[in-house]
């Protein structure tokens, strides 16, 4: 992929243009990175303190008994939005979908291992555990050797 950026004072505002041959899921994912209003923070609910969470430091985010769970080091903090939403929220964050019920920070994976029946078992930088399945497998390892890109 080649980035083009020009600077000069004679532009009234900032305009992107993208040129491809066809269209990509990684288009797709660049321009809901370009068109969202980037917030920088969740908010967390311990138990009755609501707590601003960093991206940067979530583990993964999971849904438990009809509820969204945010992981942050051995702390888990109850999460007011559906899991798409929250999905959706962390795209500019690198997030991705781990399972059907569970989205996790790349960013924060320090090492997986194979299991027999084709998930994996990622270890974060916390010592936290989580599983991928099978439908996600393949997704992660591309972006990983991508370094995350």
């Amino acid at each position: 992929m080649k980035v083009n950026i020009d600077i000069d004072d004679s532009h009234e505002e900032t305009k992107i243009t993208i040129q491809t041959k066809e269209w990509t899921q990684e288009l797709e994912e660049i321009v809901k990175i370009i068109k969202k209003e980037k917030q920088q923070r969740l908010f967390g609910i311990d138990k009755d303190q609501t707590v601003l969470l960093d991206p940067r430091e979530i583990d993964f985010i999971h849904a438990e008994k009809r509820k969204i769970f945010a992981v942050v080091k051995n702390r888990h903090f109850e999460v007011k939005m559906k899991l798409y939403q929250v999905e959706d929220f962390l795209l500019p964050h690198d997030f991705m979908r781990f399972s059907k019920s569970v989205i996790g920070n790349i960013h924060r994976i320090d090492k997986f291992e194979a299991s027999f029946n084709g998930n994996l078992c990622v270890y974060f930088q916390s010592g936290n555990k989580e599983y991928i399945t099978r439908k996600y497998v393949s997704a992660i390892k591309e972006r990983l050797m991508k370094g995350g890109q």
